[in-house]
């Protein structure tokens, strides 16, 4: 057994195919990270859904900063109520060969790099499960910059916590008790947080509402279909507000003429602006397939 072990993160992540870090886990681009901070999780996650990705929000968690969204690639951890034989073994493994130091939740904080996320199943134990508190938070917040952790289970030193900025932090309770009686037996390795799955290299996208798993390989698709769905809803919220439709027709698929009205306001208001990169012919053609259709009506065998 390894910690961490590059072949086997590149197995597990073989639908990505594009750059990785050195450790071997998926490095969906910056600007990808960067768009999907202007986004929300009920914009984003549609695409999974439809690709079958049915268990990859994870809600009911405490936030340390609210307001602030967390978006960066996962470095995941997997913790286990301790079992003094198990523990041994594995810290053998962690401090001899493979040269860590320190504890076992320093191992996956000393393995976070520009832009990551902690993701950390800690099977929801909160008294003596404090992964972090102030000192580990700093080291966080000093090797990702912009990123910060989803930790299932507890923290300690909130009051300091929270003075960090910059990071946000998901976790489910607080003690002050320091972190005991666990061992770390995956790193880098699949882990399940609440009823989520998370995958090393997936983009955690954390907002008010939650925290979302997306798989590398789906993150651009995601974004382009949240960005559409995001400028939509900015002229529909107009449109409404001028009388112009009905919210049936804006929840309903939009017909040719409201498709037309919306690429002309899209060409023009200073709030399309940002979302110039996107293109609109597929659902233009899709509407003029729907007229058409209810235009020609059942056909009937002769």
């Amino acid at each position: 057994m390894r910690f961490g072990a590059r072949e086997d993160i590149i197995r597990i992540t073989k639908s990505w195919e594009g750059e990785r870090f050195p450790d071997g886990r998926p490095k969906v681009s910056d600007d990808i990270l960067n768009r999907l901070r202007n986004l929300t999780i009920e914009e984003a996650h549609i695409p999974l859904w439809q690709n079958g990705y049915k268990y990859q929000f994870l809600g009911d968690m405490k936030i340390t900063h609210p307001g602030l969204k967390l978006v960066g690639r996962a470095v995941t951890g997997t913790m286990v109520p301790m079992r003094p034989d198990l523990h041994g073994s594995l810290m053998d493994i962690g401090l001899k060969e493979e040269n860590r130091y320190g504890t076992m939740n320093q191992w996956v904080v000393e393995s976070l790099v520009d832009g990551d996320v902690a993701v950390v199943d800690m099977f929801d134990k909160i008294f003596g499960g404090t992964f972090v508190g102030g000192n580990l938070t700093t080291a966080i917040a000093n090797r990702t910059k912009n990123g910060g952790a989803v930790i299932y289970g507890g923290v300690r030193d909130l009051e300091q916590m929270v003075d960090i900025q910059g990071i946000q932090t998901y976790y489910r309770g607080t003690d002050p008790m320091w972190i005991q009686d666990v061992t770390l037996i995956g790193l880098n390795t699949p882990c399940r947080v609440g009823g989520a799955v998370c995958v090393p290299g997936d983009v955690v996208f954390g907002t008010m509402a939650g925290v979302l798993f997306i798989p590398p390989h789906l993150a651009e698709i995601c974004v382009v279909s949240a960005e559409k769905s995001h400028v939509r809803d900015i002229f529909g919220f107009k449109r409404l507000d001028e009388g112009v439709y009905n919210s049936a027709q804006i929840d309903m698929a939009w017909t040719v003429p409201m498709y037309e009205d919306f690429v002309d306001w899209f060409g023009k208001d200073p709030e399309a602006k940002p979302y110039s990169h996107l293109t609109w012919e597929t659902e233009l053609a899709d509407a003029h397939e729907r007229a058409k259709s209810a235009d020609t009506g059942p056909q009937v065998r002769p």
